[in-house]
């Protein structure tokens, strides 16, 4: 038997402006700008109501409901990026060779190297409109949107999986310690 109507209300902060055509969002705030496309969600509906936007849906089954659930978090981590942003932190951690991690800006990528010993550099994707930097043996990834900022910390530490070794004692590699709102 399907529930007849579900809704979800995310407030809006004071220094916060939503526009919303149809089903895309636009958020803006004080550290910039993010816009999303929810129109791959049928039967959604997003509106603003004084001062709140409202996700909402009728007739709704059980993936209905969890996809109207998904676009409200969706759009509070969008409201927490513009106004505190996000920030991942990543370790570098190496016993046998030591590692060297540059930052690229022009090309959008981080080069690792040294990694192993190996000649040929391991790059690592740099996502969006993400600034990373590197402070000892630590790299920050900082970002408003959380999507990016994940992808850019995954990309990193992928960069460095190893496969053939035994991890017990390769040890090596560049591994997420911390994530969160920046603040």
């Amino acid at each position: 038997m399907p529930i007849l109507y579900v809704h979800e209300v995310v407030p809006i902060p004071e220094n916060v402006t939503v526009e919303i055509d149809g089903l895309k969002v636009r958020v803006k705030g004080p550290k910039g700008e993010i816009t999303r496309d929810f129109s791959h969600a049928r039967g959604v509906v997003i509106r603003l109501e004084e001062g709140n936007v409202v996700v909402e849906a009728y007739r709704v089954d059980r993936k209905l409901k969890a996809i109207v659930g998904t676009i409200a978090s969706h759009i509070k981590n969008m409201i927490t990026g513009v106004t505190k942003g996000f920030r991942y932190k990543l370790k570098i951690i190496y016993s046998h060779f030591p590692v060297t991690v540059v930052v690229d800006e022009k090309n959008k990528v981080i080069r690792i190297k040294n990694f192993l010993g190996e000649k040929a550099d391991r790059i690592a994707k740099i996502y969006g409109n993400v600034k990373v930097r590197v402070e000892g043996s630590e790299i920050i990834v900082e970002g408003i949107d959380i999507e990016e900022v994940g992808l850019t910390a995954a990309s990193i530490e992928r960069a460095t999986k190893i496969k053939d070794l035994d991890r017990r004692v390769f040890s090596d590699g560049i591994y997420i310690y911390e994530r969160g709102v920046a603040e």
